[in-house]
């Protein structure tokens, strides 16, 4: 039986955490969801730990765009979330994500929590869900839903190397606006922490602001690197 929702998650040398969310998104999978790792070539064993745990597992070039677009080739829904190997999703996705597309939404975005012991982060979640709404424009941390149909029309994902969220975003905001449904994921915040909070956050405030002035996104990844 074709499965109604396709979760998508792209994952590059995850071994340390893939089984736990993977072992997370089961009572999904017993409902029908159907769950593809897209691996980007991983040195860590991670797509053997995750097979037991997924219905597919597609080979992709390094690369989270192509990772997703891989994935989302071999995903059989009409409907395709994806989702961050260290992201976590709340127990009812599923039935919220089917719901929206229901009522005529071709593609939405959860809001967003950030693990982490800076309490910071809990500003910058909230100033992202707000930024979020107010701009139609949705980042991976927020597990992006869309339509096949939708995801076809504008070609999947931009074969960019950053700032691919926020460019599928734009592509689908011709289409209509998002559903934002209030329902939030939980995403780690080690990046934060590891690069520093507030560096972080002054970091993507400036590479958002040069995106948008048309600087490429090749450039753009060496910053963030």
């Amino acid at each position: 039986m074709k499965p109604a929702l396709s979760i998508v998650i792209p994952a590059l040398n995850e071994a340390a955490g893939i089984e736990a969310t993977l072992r997370a998104l089961q009572p999904l999978r017993a409902r029908g969801v159907e769950l593809v790792l897209a691996d980007g070539g991983s040195g860590d064993g991670t797509a053997a730990l995750a097979r037991p745990w997924v219905d597919a597992v597609a080979e992709a070039l390094r690369g989270r765009a192509l990772q997703m677009n891989a994935g989302a080739a071999l995903a059989r829904a009409e409907v395709l979330l994806f989702l961050h190997a260290d992201t976590r999703l709340p127990p009812l996705a599923d039935v919220l994500v089917l719901q929206a597309v229901a009522t005529g939404a071709c593609w939405g975005r959860f809001d967003v929590r950030i693990e982490g012991r800076p309490w910071v982060l809990r500003v910058v979640a909230t100033l992202m869900n707000l930024r979020s709404r107010a701009s139609g424009i949705a980042t991976g941390d927020q597990a992006i839903f869309v339509t096949r149909e939708a995801f076809d029309r504008v070609g999947g994902f931009p074969a960019q190397p950053l700032m691919e969220d926020v460019e599928i975003s734009r592509r689908l905001k011709r289409l209509g606006r998002p559903a934002c449904l209030s329902a939030k994921v939980c995403t780690s915040g080690r990046r934060w922490e590891q690069r520093g909070v507030w560096r972080t956050i002054l970091l993507m405030w400036q590479l958002r602001w040069r995106y948008w002035r048309g600087e490429s996104a090749a450039r753009l990844a060496e910053a963030y690197r």
